[in-house]
């Protein structure tokens, strides 16, 4: 059972994944996006947003994401597996 509202309206699942700080950050921006398009898509599912806003809302959000994926460098070659793979 959920310890606060937050836990409750904010639900959080374990990061399970290759276990480096900016995977971890990407991951919950992740799991905020859905919740949050979630969110807009029941919003508009009962006719207070229009699908045009709902649309606009979960553009945003994804531009967001992106922005955020660029910044932590998630999906760039590491440099540090390149040379690795380098000496083998």
């Amino acid at each position: 059972m959920p310890n606060s509202k937050d836990d409750f309206l904010y639900p959080r699942s374990r990061y399970y994944g290759d276990f480096k700080p900016e995977n971890v950050v990407f991951n919950s921006n992740l799991q905020e996006f859905a919740q949050k398009v979630n969110y807009i898509c029941n919003l508009e599912t009962g006719g207070k947003l229009s699908p045009q806003e709902a649309y606009e809302e979960i553009k945003s959000l994804w531009h967001e994401l992106k922005q955020s994926k660029k910044n932590l460098g998630i999906g760039k070659p590491n440099p540090s597996d390149e040379e690795s793979e380098e000496d083998e």
